[in-house]
């Protein structure tokens, strides 16, 4: 089978800032538009990990430096809407899908300025695992507490 014989995919549609609770706000910078004048594609991603890591910083579930344990991404994907611009702050919204014994799923939608929907939104999957072993760990009580805060 290919491409012409697939079916159409359908294509996601943008959230809206109402859906989320929880927002993180990362300004843009200069190196990070492309010869196209906007952000490029790949500022996204890294947009996703520092609003959820600085999240955990913020709610001391996370010491990048020192913890016995750290989440390292296992899946990530995005799906683009309208695009990000430089100078401009964006508004990370999380959000969590799922909350596994090791396993977080968040949603993080990236909203320009004060716009109302996703300029891009995508999915982030962190594992909890040991700092030495790299095996997944079981998430804290205590952690599992403040993440279930997110949930939707």
């Amino acid at each position: 089978m290919n491409f012409e014989d697939n079916q159409r995919i359908s294509r996601p549609t943008p959230f809206r800032r109402a859906e989320f609770n929880v927002f993180q706000e990362i300004p843009t910078r200069w190196m990070d538009v492309d010869i196209y004048g906007h952000v490029n594609n790949v500022e996204y991603l890294s947009f996703f990990d520092t609003a959820v890591n600085g999240w955990y910083v913020a709610n001391k579930l996370l010491d990048p430096r020192h913890g016995s344990e750290v989440f390292l991404v296992v899946e990530t994907g995005c799906h683009y809407f309208a695009e990000l611009t430089f100078p401009s702050v964006v508004s990370a919204g999380l959000k969590i899908e799922k909350l596994g014994s090791s396993s977080v799923v968040f949603r993080v939608g990236l909203f320009a300025d004060e716009n109302e929907e996703t300029a891009a939104h995508g999915r982030f999957v962190h594992v909890y695992v040991d700092r030495q072993t790299r095996r997944p760990a079981a998430i804290p009580d205590k952690a599992r507490h403040v993440l279930s805060a997110l949930m939707t």
